[in-house]
């Protein structure tokens, strides 16, 4: 009896051999990952800031909405959840500052309900996003070739 692998069943096992190879980002690449992840975390902490309570309570969930998935992106795509973190820090930065009174007293996250939402809210979701284990990627088992009885 001869078992034969199909182009298939040989492109699984070398996609799962390149998935055992590949490696996790190097120190540097980490560092510079996360420099613009939390560039980006400040940009997106800036716009959901400003708009969170402009269209309530859609601003206010597609807000918290954007910041999950910012988070959730940076740590699915990264194999380390410190660049997750990174971004998850531009945000909350971004929306703290923002928070504060300005020059002349006026501030962007009032205290009522949506401003407390918007101020706990994407700090604790983040901190979900960035605590849940990555999925691991399922390698289908090889389908078994054809025996020939004779």
């Amino acid at each position: 009896m001869e078992h034969t692998s199909s182009g298939l069943e040989q492109e699984q096992e070398q996609e799962q051999e390149q998935d055992e190879k590949q490696e996790p980002l190097g120190a540097g690449a980490t560092a510079l990952s996360s420099v613009l992840a939390v560039l980006v975390g400040l940009v997106v902490g800036v716009i959901t800031t400003f708009t969170h309570h402009q269209f309530l309570p859609w601003g206010l969930l597609g807000g918290l909405l954007v910041v999950v998935a910012l988070v959730t992106g940076f740590r699915l795509v990264f194999e380390s959840r410190v660049v997750a973190a990174a971004a998850a820090l531009g945000v909350a930065v971004a929306s703290g500052i923002l928070a504060l009174p300005g020059a002349g007293g006026t501030v962007l996250t009032v205290t009522d309900l949506p401003g407390w939402i918007w101020a706990i809210g994407p700090t604790l979701l983040s901190i979900i996003a960035i605590a849940v284990p990555r999925p691991r990627r399922r390698v289908a088992p090889p389908a078994r070739a054809a025996v020939d009885a004779e």
